[in-house]
């Protein structure tokens, strides 16, 4: 039975209505007479609670509010792939050529665009098929071959009937289903409710790294895929590159770039940078595997809130394709805040920072939907969602609520540093206060993949980079001078490694991306040639020397000079460096040096 019922109070985007008795929790609901999407978020007797995901100037008591008897839901088919939706997957393109520029309220566009698609089917009548199973594919771009598949909500059954190789729309009957006198139609696509995770047949360990071509990231904190991150930051300090860097540059399959609460330029970036980038794999279009959900500052509040829900909801259904995704949620903090002003709309009871209480479990029921996994049905497939979100905290405050809730449900945090981004230094991720969960867990992946001796040249790096940020103490307080030539070395040798590795050009076309065996072949160098020049401070040699050797300028430039299909250079530029170092030890002290 439908509700019907009628307005009677409104306050910014909520809404209180009476006779709603057969309404549900979540349901979504038609507000007012231009019939605006709204959902319920409370229930107290015949009195609903409904959030608004679009503007309520106009609405008046007495207008009615009717229930369309289902929660808020996706629709997921072919289609989906190169649009801008905005936080109730609407498309924006076609909004725009409907409306205008701006978006008018009570405005129904279908999410995915009623065209014929060429479906090739993977199973016959006769075969058995379970939920999530795949039905055959639809060419969706150049670079994704779109899976069509069960829904998760099917019990299965014997293919009863399945169209041939053809040209059908999204509304075409391709293939019924017989489970024990039960028949079910089947259609290209299908509706998910957005807040509720998308089920699969085995979750695992995070062993895989993704791979980001970030030095920093790859290197000293790593993600694995399936795995969650978080990334806050001041003002400035670089959010949305990383993001953008990531996005374009990781092994994903597909991206989801979510921008809820930011500008609408930064969209816009979005919009126009990545047709541009090509894919370093195929050097197709990067839209040809990019969903990018808008909800920016000047867009409905309610509506940011969604949007979160419905980019991830859409990443899982690609998941459950067999397909390694990442989303990235730029920003959660103006997720936090639409949060906020619903939540006083509401007239509950605030928790810190007047957020509501319930922000930890929020965070937490988003983050926990990431993970690689065994997806449902046939054949054995495996897929991954990776979420990574930026935090905005006011002053660069990490203490913030936000901040500190989103740290608890996280692995992998890469901490940005004003002082570091104001100098400068890019991406500018503070080495010493970020940490990744994921480092030993994906070891073997670079051991058998990369080379062996990598996790041992990483913690060899990073403690050169820990020893000197504790003698940058001694130094503030009594200057280089007093330091022993062994400790200036580490001081030398530790700028190097800021200046050549954990720097990074995004707008370089050769260090915009470094491969896993440069960023190896780099760390190679930088710990031989440490370790070099101690026999040579303790064989006599000067650190001025040291400190004059040409090929230490070359080592730094190297990430710019040499790309990553010409990495026998690497190994050019190791022999000249342990060269140059023994001619400098042969010059100054006439000593036989320990071949050992």
């Amino acid at each position: 039975m439908v509700a019907k019922g009628k307005i009677i109070w409104i306050s910014g985007p909520a809404v209180k209505a009476d006779g709603m008795s057969t309404a549900q929790m979540y349901e979504t609901v038609e507000v007012g007479e231009d019939k605006i999407v709204g959902e319920i978020i409370r229930l107290t007797g015949d009195t609903a609670f409904i959030q608004v995901y679009e503007s309520t100037s106009g609405l008046t008591p007495g207008q009615p509010v009717v229930g369309t008897g289902s929660p808020l839901s996706v629709t997921l088919g072919p289609g989906m792939m190169g649009t801008i939706y905005d936080g109730l997957q609407r498309p924006l393109d076609k909004i725009a050529a409907k409306a205008g520029d701006f978006i008018t309220r009570g405005i129904h566009v279908p999410p995915i665009p009623k065209k014929k698609w060429n479906f090739l089917p993977s199973v016959k009548k006769g075969d058995i098929v379970k939920a999530g199973s795949i039905l055959g594919t639809v060419k969706e771009t150049d670079l994704i071959d779109h899976k069509i598949l069960v829904p998760p909500t099917h019990s299965g059954g014997k293919i009863s009937e399945i169209v041939k190789e053809g040209k059908y729309d999204k509304d075409y009957v391709i293939a019924v289903v017989d489970n024990k006198n039960d028949k079910y139609e089947l259609f290209m696509h299908h509706n998910w409710p957005v807040r509720q995770p998308r089920p699969f047949s085995q979750r695992y360990d995070p062993e895989l790294p993704l791979i980001t071509g970030q030095r920093v990231l790859d290197t000293f904190f790593p993600i694995a895929k399936g795995g969650t991150a978080a990334i806050p930051g001041g003002f400035g300090t670089g959010k949305t590159v990383t993001l953008h860097q990531v996005a374009s540059w990781s092994d994903a399959s597909v991206v989801f770039h979510i921008g809820c609460g930011e500008r609408g330029n930064e969209m816009t970036e979005v919009l126009i940078k990545f047709p541009e980038l090509k894919d370093p794999r195929t050097g197709k279009s990067l839209m040809e595997r990019t969903i990018l959900v808008a909800n920016t500052s000047n867009m409905p509040v309610a509506a940011r809130e969604a949007s979160i829900y419905t980019g991830i909801t859409m990443a899982e259904y690609y998941r459950d394709m067999g397909y390694d995704t990442v989303l990235v949620a730029d920003s959660t903090s103006r997720w936090a805040e639409a949060l906020r002003e619903l939540s006083g709309r509401l007239e509950e009871m605030p928790a810190e920072e007047g957020y509501p209480s319930y922000l930890a479990s929020r965070l937490a029921e988003f983050y926990e939907r990431a993970g690689r996994v065994k997806c449902l049905g046939s054949p054995d497939r495996d897929g991954s969602v990776t979420v990574i979100g930026a935090v905005s905290p006011p002053g660069g405050d990490f203490t913030e609520p936000v901040s500190t809730h989103t740290m608890r449900c996280i692995k992998t945090f890469w901490a940005l540093d004003t002082k570091l981004a104001y100098s400068r230094h890019y991406p500018s991720i503070n080495w010493m206060t970020s940490y990744s969960g994921y480092a030993e867990s994906i070891d073997n992946w670079w051991v058998s993949n990369v080379d062996k001796d990598r996790p041992k040249l990483r913690l060899e790096t990073y403690t050169i980079l820990q020893r000197e940020d504790v003698l940058k103490e001694i130094v503030r307080l009594l200057g280089p001078e007093a330091l022993p030539d062994e400790e200036k070395l580490i001081l030398d040798v530790a700028r190097m490694i800021k200046e050549g590795f954990l720097q990074q050009m995004a707008f370089d076309k050769v260090d915009r991306y470094c491969s896993p065996e440069k960023q190896v072949k780099m760390m190679k160098i930088y710990v031989n040639f440490y370790k070099e020049c101690q026999k040579a401070l303790s064989n006599g040699v000067s650190l001025e020397s040291i400190r004059s050797l040409p090929v230490i300028s070359q080592i730094i430039r190297s990430k710019y000079e040499i790309s990553d299909n010409e990495l026998e250079k690497m190994d050019e530029l190791y022999k000249i460096t342990m060269k140059s170092i023994t001619e400098l030890s042969g010059k100054e002290v006439p000593v036989v040096a320990d071949s050992k």
